[in-house]
């Protein structure tokens, strides 16, 4: 099966693009890139602080039998409602260093959406050690369940 989320990453380049259409209208998916309820489910962590405004931060951790695997912060810069969310992304859990992530929303009918997020890594090399983890399946998943999650509050 064909994942539905898109990841281009040109060669020697340190960024990336993520694209994904969502069978949901566009005040959906922002919501769930936006409530930290939503967030929490579809991605499968727990949102310790989420802060969503210009200035804002965040805090996501995950436990697995009582031990943290995965815990990220960052800083939002820009939040304007269903258009879009500049922030930073660190994993405190891997050596990534922090990232700058650009997510625009955009309406394609009045119950599709589209995401695109553009991400800028430190150097081309933490972009390519980035992409050698299972992180394609791994975001592709989440935003399956984001659909499945989100289907239900319509």
């Amino acid at each position: 099966m064909e994942a539905k989320t898109k990841i281009n990453a040109e060669e020697g380049k340190q960024d990336l693009t993520i694209t994904r259409e969502f069978d949901l209208p566009l005040e959906l998916l922002f919501k769930a890139y936006s409530e930290p309820d939503l967030v929490a489910q579809w991605m499968g962590t727990n949102v310790l602080k989420f802060d969503n405004k210009k200035h804002g931060s965040y805090q996501f951790e995950t436990l697995y039998q009582g031990n943290v695997v995965f815990r990220a912060n960052g800083v939002i810069h820009d939040f304007i409602p269903n258009q879009k969310i500049t922030r930073t992304f660190e994993m405190e859990t891997a050596s990534f260093g922090v990232q700058l992530e650009i997510h625009q929303f955009e309406k394609i009918t009045d119950n599709t959406s589209k995401i695109n997020i553009h991400t800028i890594f430190e150097s081309v090399a933490v972009r390519d050690q980035m992409l050698k983890l299972p992180f394609k399946q791994g975001i592709n998943m989440a935003h399956n369940r984001l659909q499945e999650i989100v289907t239900n509050l319509k």
